[in-house]
């Protein structure tokens, strides 16, 4: 029952903010600012201030982390082998593999690991988080740059590199995990300062993840979506869990690694692909799909760990 009154109200507010676009209650020009400040701040604010007062030691676990960069990396090259054997068009190619690895962290995954976890989970998803946002970007860099159009200038080694050292999850969770490292408590006037802002972050990005979905998208490329949502939602997870389990890593270690591998497509997806002559329609289309898809799978997720 704990699992279903974690995810119902989600994503009914994930609904209710599709609703509101829909009615016009949501414009389109509210996206931008309204994402750039959940992402730049609220995010941020909330991340920091878990981290900060938590207990990296307890927190920090390096064997989960090496775990879930391992089952990403290989779930990666499995997409990489495979799609040559389907001989996808070359920009879709690109941003079906992207798709099919690059979770929605900031958004769905630590609302998940926060309103299931309560703050230590959320403390133990942020770190977490981080080092999977520093992989994934680079991997989603190499296929775009390696099967995107050739004629577009792609991103390059610079701004890759300024991108993932200036992304604010991972600026902010290093940051938490400095201070944390002092052992000094934060001053309460900046806690409750962060708390206010951090509690704005996770409702206001659930209301933005419905509002940007676009589901007319998903009938001209079912199967393509099917099988992204099935790498992205099921295999990778999977890969993950049967990996933590392998190397007996307790329940309580991997979970909140485990609701990080299921999230669903990232929506940078949709703007890397933009950037890089990807295939923007199916990035966006694969976005709405297995945000869809993932009120199933993250309460089967949750079940089964």
């Amino acid at each position: 029952m704990d699992i279903l009154n974690t995810i119902i109200p989600m994503f009914t507010v994930i609904f209710i903010g599709w609703i509101a676009r829909r009615k016009g209650l949501i414009s389109t020009a509210f996206l931008g600012p309204a994402n750039r400040l959940v992402f730049h701040l609220a995010i941020p604010a909330m991340i920091f201030r878990a981290i900060s007062q938590g207990n990296f030691t307890r927190d920090f676990n390096p064997s989960v982390v090496l775990i879930t960069l391992a089952s990403v990396l290989t779930v990666f090259c499995f997409l990489w082998i495979a799609g040559w054997a389907v001989r996808l068009e070359r920009r879709r190619f690109a941003t079906v593999i992207q798709s099919a690895f690059h979770g929605n962290l900031g958004y769905i995954g630590l609302a998940v690991a926060y309103y299931y976890l309560g703050d230590e989970g959320l403390a133990r998803a942020s770190i977490l988080a981080g080092f999977i946002m520093i992989l994934q970007n680079l991997l989603a860099v190499i296929v775009l740059q390696w099967y995107g159009d050739a004629e577009s200038g792609g991103i390059g080694a610079r701004r890759v590199i300024m991108g993932v050292a200036g992304n604010p999850v991972i600026v902010s969770a290093m940051a938490g995990i400095l201070f944390s490292a002092t052992g000094m408590p934060l001053p309460i006037i900046l806690e409750r300062a962060f708390k206010i802002l951090g509690d704005l972050a996770l409702p206001l990005a659930l209301l933005l993840i419905g509002a940007g979905l676009t589901f007319h998208l998903m009938r001209s490329r079912p199967m393509a979506l099917i099988s992204s949502s099935v790498v992205k939602l099921g295999l990778l997870p999977g890969l993950g869990y049967f990996l933590y389990r392998f190397f007996g890593v307790p329940a309580g270690g991997y979970l909140p690694a485990i609701i990080l591998l299921a999230c669903p497509t990232a929506t940078i997806a949709y703007v890397m692909a933009a950037e890089m002559n990807g295939d923007t329609e199916f990035a966006a289309a694969a976005i709405s799909a297995s945000t869809a898809f993932s009120a199933v799978t993250f309460t089967l997720w949750l079940h089964i760990v």
